[in-house]
Formats: C-alpha cells, sequence, structure tokens
C-alpha cells in the first residue's frame, strides 16, 4: 500500500507519495474537493497521515469518501518527527515526513468527532453566531411582513431559515 503524507494548508496543501516501488512523487496543489480528486481519485486505496488541524477534518472526510485510509495524527507527538531534519522546515519536508511516518506506523491518531457528537456543536456554533449579531430583537419568518422588498440582513442556519432586521447604524 502506498503512503502519502498531506501538509494541508488553507489555499494550498503539499502531498508526498511513497509508493511500495520506492518512488517519491511531490506535489503542490490547490486545497479544494475537485484538486483532491483529480490527483488521489483514480489512485488505489493509500493510508494518507496528515496533521490535526482546522481544516483536517472536512479533507479527511473526503479522502476516506475516495476510498482511502486516513489517519488525522496529533500534531504533538514527537516520534512522528523522527526522521524529520532539523535544519530548516519546510512544507515539502513536512510532506515527506509524513509519509515517513505513515509508512512506519510512527503516529498517534488524534480524536475525530462522530456525526452525532458533531450536531450539537454545529448548533451551539449557530447559536452562538447568532448571539454575537447586531439585531434589532426581531426574528420573523417572512421578511416581507417586516420590511418589504428589503432582503439584507437575511442568514441561513442549518437547515431553518431565520430572517433577521439588522438596524444600520448611522454616525
Amino acid at each position: 500500500m502506498d503512503s502519502i503524507g498531506l501538509d494541508l494548508h488553507a489555499r494550498e496543501s503539499q502531498l508526498c507519495i511513497l509508493t511500495e516501488e520506492g518512488e517519491l512523487v511531490e506535489l503542490r496543489i490547490r486545497t479544494s474537493r475537485e484538486r483532491f480528486l483529480t490527483v488521489l481519485g483514480a489512485r488505489p486505496r493509500a493510508r494518507l497521515l496528515l496533521e490535526a488541524s482546522t481544516g483536517s477534518e472536512w479533507v479527511a472526510r473526503y479522502l476516506e469518501e475516495l476510498g482511502h485510509e486516513v489517519i488525522v495524527a496529533d500534531p504533538n507527538f514527537a516520534p512522528m518527527y523522527a526522521t524529520r531534519s532539523r535544519r530548516v522546515k519546510t512544507d515539502r519536508r513536512d510532506a515527506r515526513t509524513l509519509a515517513e511516518a505513515a509508512r512506519l506506523g510512527a503516529c498517534r491518531p488524534a480524536h475525530r468527532a462522530s456525526d452525532g457528537a458533531r450536531q450539537p456543536l454545529r448548533r451551539l456554533a449557530q447559536r452562538e453566531a447568532v448571539g454575537s449579531l447586531p439585531l434589532l430583537g426581531v426574528l420573523a419568518p417572512d421578511p416581507d411582513r417586516i420590511a418589504p422588498g428589503r432582503r439584507e440582513g437575511h442568514r441561513r442556519y442549518g437547515d431553518r431559515r431565520l430572517e433577521l432586521c439588522v438596524a444600520s447604524r448611522k454616525h
């Protein structure tokens, strides 16, 4: 099975693929579903290792949908970096180190919340976002009943649509 290290970033990510035959392939790709599908979609099942970070969960879930074995690793686990050179830290070297750790099994998986555990967290985040908006205090199901023709200030949260009338501030 091939081993893949993914140094994940918001816009571009570094991939390092170590094949069973010993070939080393390094790529810099845009961090998007389309690009992951193009580069990794047709590949046979591989063990893919990436560090836990803000965007790691959606990437891990998507790569699992493509059929890969994905390990989201705890970045504080020092033995995972045993093969890394201490000279200069680059994305390319990090991806290579992650690929080697995937091949050796030298990683500690980070906790990943199940779908059932993620729903309440998502609802809490939505409530917090609604609570932090500057509101007139008006929530209504139909904005035309409040201000006909005005549709600014609408926000979509989860499955329910809340129409918010946001006070415009004049200074």
